[in-house]
């Protein structure tokens, strides 16, 4: 990049407000991976709804609760996005989780994002791989 000189702006980058929603969901699952709460927290709605195959909560205190409690049940988190689609205000993504380098889990999460591009609902469909299972 080419050096400013006093006379001549920096060139303006994107707040978080500008960033599209896809780049926002890769944020979060990015964080996620990290298990960094704090970044979690900055990116989810007041009101955000988390729901799964076993449980619904609303609000971000309770989203932030069931977060914490999955990343103390885990030692070690690998997130590959597979596949993704983007619309405005919102994003599904297909997943592969690995936890602890052993169980993988393959889920679509659905992800809604208000005007201000932050979280409002999370929705998550426990799917399975393509291999075959033994038997």
């Amino acid at each position: 990049m080419a050096p400013t000189s006093p006379c001549q702006p920096a060139p303006a980058r994107p707040s978080s407000h500008d960033l599209r929603p896809l780049d926002r969901v890769r944020a979060y699952l990015s964080a996620y991976a990290a298990r960094d709460l704090a970044a979690i927290e900055s990116l989810l709605a007041d009101t955000v709804t988390l729901r799964d195959w076993k449980l619904r909560v609303v609000g971000k205190a309770a989203a932030l609760a069931e977060t914490r409690k999955n990343f103390a049940a885990v030692g070690s988190l690998a997130i590959d996005v597979l596949a993704a689609y983007e619309r405005d205000g919102g994003v599904a993504a297909e997943l592969r989780i690995v936890i602890d380098g052993r169980d993988t889990l393959h889920v679509v999460d659905v992800f809604e994002l208000d005007a201000q591009g932050r979280i409002t609902a999370i929705r998550a469909y426990l799917g399975r791989g393509d291999t075959a299972p033994p038997g």
